[in-house]
């Protein structure tokens, strides 16, 4: 379904990508526009033209980080013109070239600066920032420090047209034999966050698989090639690959490399002291007793801790404090105070240790603490981080950070940092294998912490680091400035990293591509996935999951055919690949799940669903043999080797298995069967077959399949007893199944509830199909509305409002693409104070009740965690100028982070134990893994009294700014249960002529 109250603004956006897509800019976020061209202008700077290319000087004395730079831009310019700029390390250049320098570094730099010919009052002493800026004949480079220079040279070779992907996903660069910059200044200023960077988690057997074959293990020579991503991201901080590996110390260049790239080295949130913890694995005999326990060993952990801080004293780090138990559990005893006694302990001596070593005060010393797990219950419980550390704040795994930027920290010295997951291997669930993750999500969640402080580091979980490209891209640049992208800007992000990548001529459909197969799979992640969730029989929910499927596969492919060859390798590895094989696997269920319905109808048709299965299955297997054999001829071999099929606890199978199938052996001659919309039943040998309700505002159209239980073919005739049924087909023939729709001429029934019966027949069998319906004269109204006679079930997606009212501090605003639908409503500013209901912004819309009572009605929100738990977290809700109804969407639930463990989570009644008291329409009875977290979405269910049946106002007040709206659902119906809820249908009244 369309909005349509948004199409001005989808034509808006159109345009605005189209325009982005003709400049060939990075995407939005990077900072500074576009000032490369391949035409000469006036006083423009020549970087190459003419088979000639400027020189290019950099100070020997300068950062050695600063000078690999410098000949990257070198190698940069060849591959975009075929000719390669010299590169000097001299202080003397010649006119009309490159100069590349650290302020206070490079003496080529600081000349300039003496001779009053580059100004660089903005940029000195500044964090991360630098100028480019056209002197006298000269193209300057300068930066306020090591890295800021490196982001101005790969600013340079991404405006050129060198994507930052170029060796990762194979972008092809884009060719020119000229290059001129603009003349002018460009400052680009220090980044909002101060640290960003990544993780490198989950890391086998897909990414180690892959750097053992390819590079011999995770060394400098693999870590080389993920530095200068980073810097060419402008991002400075990486957690490495710990399940193995041991960063420090399996390749010694690792660090130096790092050091003399620019790269900040930090320790994942359960490795303290700059130890990898495969050192203490691999080593621990030689550490006291060879516990990792500070109670029973302390000498032993101190002295591993000591030789940790000696090894990087010199080095640029950011040192990870703090203790988990051994290999990423829980801690010590089960007692939460003795622990926070222990870990006060445990930081005590670590702070001693970094103050002796580095001979200084330790809160001169950059330190961070990760609340992460059973550390965020201690930090609830009192447990204090010092004030001079980053406290390192993160989300429940799944994408939803757990707190806001408390109010007590926000002035903290050490700052407030994040740790995010985009890859997770772990509770709640494995979630590794592709992107699962939009954009529009992550726009949402990181501008919540941005808002509330959290800015001093941002660190991703991103696992093998591929096929995570796009989020990893956003997050990176997002971090620079999350101020340059509002909310209804996120889409001119996503075409603009396509134009990048793909050029500007399919960047919009390779833009809708990405942003819908990662729609898509958060609906349900892969690894989630299971034969229970998307209805067969009601609302077609299962069929119409197949048609979005094949549609983004289809339009994936066609696209690929249109496509330069010479993209053929990144389209696979960034569009088609993640497209086809994600659907494949959301089919692969989705066909299991006709396979079981049918096999216990007896259709002989639930033998071409298992059918489908194996089918799928195999050309599953085949992609990722594509991927790792084929691709970029073999480039990437072993990195698509994770298992995702088959999951049936929170860890990976040992192998890739799809649902278990049904066989139906076929009767030995042909035999009727009937099956109904609505209901898993068949008929004959069950109760009456009945339709479900007819609706005169609805004016729906059921369905009944008519079904072969044998071999050979049967004929059948069916026949309405009431002229106002109509069928599509009367009589036919079936050798395995004919559907027949069935619809109602309301003009030629009275006023009420009527019922009819159809009957249908083959030889001897007989089954009747009752029909019922309500007919009723339309609500008289301008307006558009929602709502039907029968009392059904019916979806408002929260932008379709009829009203939306602002408060004096806060109002409702669309966060387009958010969620499942075309958008979702939510608070700007984030910020906001919370308010009453009765002085809140709210959003009213237009329903018509046709009984008085109660009414029942659900919200989907976004799972927000409990962000403020002294607060809540509160929405109200109300009829008319009734007064309304708050509901706290955190209140008697479980900590949705902390009661999952890989041990309880596979046992069922654990999750079905973390439900809200009232799921409203989204438990199915004994369904697998049914929960907020699972479905991206949390339902709250209330009861509102209905005065005056007939048209009324719902009105959704802010109480918190926090909460994102979804969806309503008035009156639930588990008679008829599906994910998305009843389909939705809006009813705008004709105008009068």
């Amino acid at each position: 379904m369309k909005l349509k109250f948004l199409s001005l603004f989808t034509f808006t956006l159109f345009l605005l990508q189209h325009t982005l897509a003709r400049q060939l800019t990075a995407p939005p976020l990077a900072g500074l526009p576009q000032y490369i061209t391949t035409v000469a202008a006036k006083k423009s700077f020549k970087i190459a033209a003419n088979k000639v290319t400027a020189r290019i000087y950099v100070d020997p004395q300068d950062w050695e980080g600063v000078i690999r730079g410098a000949n990257d831009l070198s190698a940069d310019i060849d591959r975009v013109t075929g000719l390669k700029a010299a590169v000097y390390s001299q202080v003397n250049p010649v006119i009309k070239s490159i100069l590349i320098g650290t302020i206070g570094k490079s003496r080529i730099i600081d000349k300039l600066i003496a001779q009053k010919k580059l100004n660089v009052s903005a940029v000195k002493g500044k964090w991360e920032s630098f100028v480019i800026q056209t002197i006298g004949g000269d193209l300057v480079i300068a930066g306020s420090d090591k890295r800021g220079t490196l982001y101005g040279i790969y600013d340079i070779s991404e405006k050129i047209g060198v994507s930052p992907w170029y060796w990762w996903a194979d972008v092809p660069v884009k060719k020119s034999s000229a290059l001129f910059l603009k003349a002018g200044r460009y400052v680009q200023q220090s980044p909002k966050v101060k640290y960003r960077g990544i993780f490198i988690n989950d890391e086998w057997p897909s990414m180690g698989g892959w750097t053992s074959t390819k590079f011999g293990g995770f060394n400098s020579k693999m870590y080389e090639n993920m530095f200068e991503l980073l810097l060419r991201l402008k991002a400075n901080y990486l957690w490495p690959a710990m399940w193995s590996a041991a960063f420090h110390s399996d390749d010694p260049d690792n660090f130096i490399l790092a050091d003399k790239m620019g790269i900040v080295i930090g320790t994942s949130h359960h490795e303290p002291m700059a130890r990898p913890h495969q050192e203490w694995v691999k080593n621990k005999s030689k550490y006291g007793n060879g516990e990792w326990n500070f109670e029973t060993n302390k000498a032993g952990i101190e002295q591993f801790f000591e030789e940790g801080i000696e090894r990087i004293k010199t080095k640029e780090e950011i040192i990870t404090i703090g203790m988990r138990g051994d290999g990423d559990v829980a801690m010590g005893s089960g007692d939460d105070q003795a622990n926070i006694k222990t870990l006060r302990h445990v930081v005590s001596a670590q702070r001693n240790i970094i103050g002796q070593v580095y001979g200084k005060n330790p809160a001169e010393v950059p330190q961070l603490w990760a609340v992460f797990t059973e550390v965020q219950r201690y930090y609830d419980a009192g447990l204090n981080v010092p004030e001079d550390v980053i406290l390192l704040l993160c989300d429940n795994n799944w994408g939803y950070i757990r707190r806001t930027g408390p109010e007590q920290e926000k002035k903290r010295s050490g700052g407030l940092g994040l740790y995010y997951h985009i890859d997770m291997n772990g509770g709640p669930w494995n979630d590794r294998w592709v992107n699962t993750t939009t954009i529009p999500k992550l726009r949402e969640q990181f501008n919540l912490a941005y808002q509330t402080g959290i800015d001093k580091l941002w660190v991703v979980n991103v696992g093998d680091l591929k096929p995570k490209e796009l989020p990893i891209d956003f997050i990176m640049r997002y971090a620079w400035n999350p101020e340059a992208l509002p909310a209804d800007k996120v889409m001119d992000y996503t075409t603009s990293w396509a134009a990048q990548n793909f050029g500007p001529s399919y960047a919009t459909e390779i833009g809708g591509i990405v942003s819908d197969y990662s729609k898509y799979n958060l609906y349900r992640k892969p690894e989630v996935q299971s034969t229970k969730i998307f209805s067969v029989v009601n609302y077609h929910e299962a069929d119409l999951e197949v048609k979005k499927w094949r549609a983004l596969t289809r339009k994936a492919e066609e696209l690929a055919l249109k496509i330069s060859p010479q993209y053929q390798d990144a389209y696979d590895q960034l569009v088609r690949y993640p497209t086809k094989a994600s659907a494949g696997v959301a089919e692969i269920y989705l066909a299991a799940a006709k396979n079981n319905l049918y096999a216990k109808q007896g259709r002989v048709t639930a033998n071409d669903y298992a059918l489908r299965v194996r089918e799928l299955f195999a050309l599953d297997s085949l992609l990722s043999e594509n991927y790792n054999k084929r691709i970029s001829k073999g480039k990437w071999d072993k990195m698509m080797s994770d298992k995702h099929i088959g999951y049936s606890m929170w860890s990976m199978p040992k192998e890739n298995k799809y649902p278990e199938l049904v066989m139906v052996k076929p009767l030995s001659k042909a035999s009727m069967g009937i099956a109904i919309e609505g209901c898993e039943n068949a008929w004959p040998g069950n109760e009456r077959a009945v339709l479900p309700v007819f609706d005169r505002l609805l004016k729906q159209s059921y369905y009944i399949d008519i079904f072969n239980k044998g071999t050979g073919v049967f004929s059948f005739t069916a026949t309405p007893d009431m002229d106002w049924i109509k069928l599509s087909e009367t009589k036919g023939s079936v050798a395995t199944e004919r559907r027949i729709q069935v619809e109602l001429d309301w003009d030629s029934m009275s006023i009420g509830t009527a019922k009819g019966k159809i009957t249908i027949k083959s030889g001897q069998d007989s089954v009747t199909v009752g029909v019922e319906a309500i007919n009723a004269r339309l609500p008289v109204i301008t307006e558009p509305y929602f709502g039907n006679f029968s009392g059904s079930e019916f979806s408002i997606p929260a932008p379709l409002f009829n009203r939306n009212v602002p408060g004096s501090k806060a109002r409702w605003v669309l966060l387009p693409d958010l969620g499942r639908a075309e958008g979702n409503m939510g608070i700007y500013p984030v910020t906001a104070p919370s308010v009453k209901a009765s002085e809140a912004p709210y959003l009213e819309y237009k329903v018509f009740i046709n009984n008085t009572g109660k009414v029942r009605i659900c919200l989907g929100i976004l799972p927000t965690q409990d962000i403020n738990p002294a607060r809540g977290l509160r929405i109200a809700a109300g009829l008319n100028d009734q007064q309304a109804i708050v509901l706290d969407a955190r209140k008697g639930f479980a900590d949705t982070f902390s009661e999952y463990t890989p041990e309880n989570l596979s046992r069922s009644k654990t999750l079905k134990a973390i439900q809200p008291a009232n799921p409203g329409i989204k438990l199915i009875s004994n369904g697998p893994r049914r929960n907020e977290i699972f479905d991206n979405l949390r339902w709250l269910d209330f009861e509102l009294n209905v005065e005056r049946a007939g048209l009324q106002n719902l009105r959704i007040y802010m109480v918190d700014p926090e909460i994102v709206l979804e969806q309503i659902v008035v009156n639930p119906d588990n008679r008829f249960p599906s994910y998305f809820g009843a389909p939705v249908m809006q009813h705008i009244p004709k105008k009068k002529k």
